[in-house]
């Protein structure tokens, strides 16, 4: 039986976190000066007096959570999260509409990136910084960041480490989660400073390198021009911007144990890294034959261009330097098969991720050495270890739900009135936490903000249900979960 006061003590304990980031958006605001200031005061004292009145109707739970306590304190904690984080757009004014406003958050926590603002040039600058701060914050997990940083608050970590983190392999580094988490945090830290300071370096302003880096590093999308980083113009800034975003979609854990305990061999030797990388070579390829061919693009632009939207479009991240809706039909099954196989498990993106892809891979090639060897036991081995048989089911039965979770809500969005191309790109692009979609009506460059309500609602659960990686939300509709034994 699910214990709700346990589950109400820690959406307490998380919410006095959010009223700290909102804390830290009051002080940039008022140094600012701008209006937004009582927004974020406002929103601030709302979500703090929450949290004591959730904290206190958990005042005599336990520590420890059980399995599915745990799943349903992640699946909370990001609906909590974001109907609190929508406060500030909404007292503002700036976001006038609840729904918007809350897909807008759902958007930014889940690392999505796709807007329904129109002009974001017209937001203040704390605004702009919130947006960010939610990329990063949601990037690795707001549970695992607070396991990092309060690892007491969060009772039964382990088990909220698997309902939340990617992937379908766990890998410990420590025998403390706590420390593992802080390990991967200071990864996490070092590539954002690291990007802030290339852009400002490159010529980008303090203010916009670090919602950029911040945006990037969590692979998000959310930018503080109309025209992303095309707003620059700058060769430079783009490279930098596709190197940072290469570096978030890799295993976090695999830049620790090269960087820190100095394993360059395991970069090489990983099957999931050299997949990434095979992908991006290819699509890169691909698309820049057709830009040269078809485009009439020179092929130094269009390389980079080209090298930028893979990228940005396989780890998730959905910025731009060009409007890929203006590019031949076929990059667009190119960028979409990125959309869908996302980058590396253990990283900040999302989507099918490139670990299913080589357990799928090695799945395929023992079927034909089974038909030649009918008898011969064939384990799976990725990077020289044996993957546990039950591992497959679950693998076969995440890309068939992912599969038709797509195409249900395709189909949901088409009948309410988005085009074929459109709806498809939809979405993959809200249950991959990709961002922009590829179409006409609503192109990569293009706002959100002309779909119907209950699209943008459909699409702000598929964004949950993205990031939390389908089985941790569905769980919670089975019968079975909600049953005393």
């Amino acid at each position: 039986m699910v214990r709700f006061d346990i589950v109400s003590k820690i959406i307490g304990q998380l919410l006095f976190l959010e009223g700290g980031m909102m804390l830290s958006c009051l002080v940039m605001a008022l140094c600012y000066r701008e209006d937004d200031a009582m927004a974020f005061l406002i929103s601030m004292m709302l979500t703090i007096c929450s949290g004591l009145i959730f904290k206190h109707l958990g005042r005599n739970a336990g520590n420890e959570l059980n399995r599915r306590e745990a799943y349903l304190v992640v699946a909370l904690i990001w609906v909590v999260f974001c109907a609190f984080g929508m406060l500030p757009l909404l007292i503002s004014g700036y976001v006038p509409s609840v729904t918007d406003a809350y897909f807008e958050t759902m958007s930014g926590f889940t690392t999505t990136g796709a807007t329904i603002i129109d002009d974001v040039e017209c937001l203040p600058h704390t605004i702009l910084f919130w947006r960010s701060l939610t990329h990063w914050i949601g990037g690795l997990g707001i549970v695992f960041f607070t396991i990092a940083i309060l690892p007491s608050v969060v009772g039964g970590s382990i088990k909220v480490f698997a309902a939340e983190s990617t992937g379908p392999i766990k890998t410990k580094m420590h025998p403390r989660l706590s420390t593992d988490a802080k390990w991967i945090w200071t990864v996490y830290l070092a590539i954002t400073a690291s990007c802030v300071l290339f852009f400002h370096v490159a010529g980008m302003g303090l203010f916009d390198s670090v919602c950029f880096s911040m945006s990037i590093a969590g692979t998000g999308g959310f930018a503080t021009y109309n025209d992303s980083l095309a707003h620059f113009n700058s060769p430079s800034i783009e490279y930098i911007a596709t190197v940072f975003q290469f570096l978030a979609g890799m295993n976090f854990t695999l830049i620790y144990v090269v960087l820190f305990k100095r394993q360059f061999a395991k970069l090489l030797t990983n099957s999931e890294f050299k997949l990434y990388c095979v992908v991006i070579a290819i699509a890169t390829a691909l698309i820049s034959y057709f830009l040269v061919s078809r485009s009439g693009y020179g092929a130094s632009d269009a390389v980079r261009h080209a090298l930028f939207q893979v990228v940005t479009f396989i780890t998730t991240t959905g910025m731009f330097t060009d409007d890929a809706g203006q590019w031949p039909h076929f990059t667009w099954v190119v960028l979409g098969f990125c959309m869908f196989i996302g980058s590396c498990a253990g990283s900040t993106s999302g989507g099918f991720k490139c670990i299913r892809g080589v357990m799928i891979l090695k799945i395929i090639r023992n079927e034909f050495k089974q038909i030649l060897h009918p008898n011969a036991v064939l384990p799976i081995k990725i990077n020289r270890q044996n993957i546990q048989m039950n591992h497959v089911p679950s693998l076969l039965a995440f890309f068939v739900t992912y599969i038709l979770i797509c195409l249900l809500a395709a189909t949901v969005i088409i009948l309410a009135g988005v085009d074929d191309t459109n709806a498809i790109t939809i979405a993959l692009s809200s249950l991959s936490n990709v961002g922009p979609a590829l179409g006409n009506t609503i192109g990569p460059t293009m706002s959100w903000s002309s779909l119907p309500e209950g699209v943008k609602w459909l699409c702000s659960l598929l964004m949950l249900i993205g990031r939390l990686e389908i089985m941790t939300v569905l769980v919670l509709f089975t019968h079975s979960f909600w049953k005393e034994n």
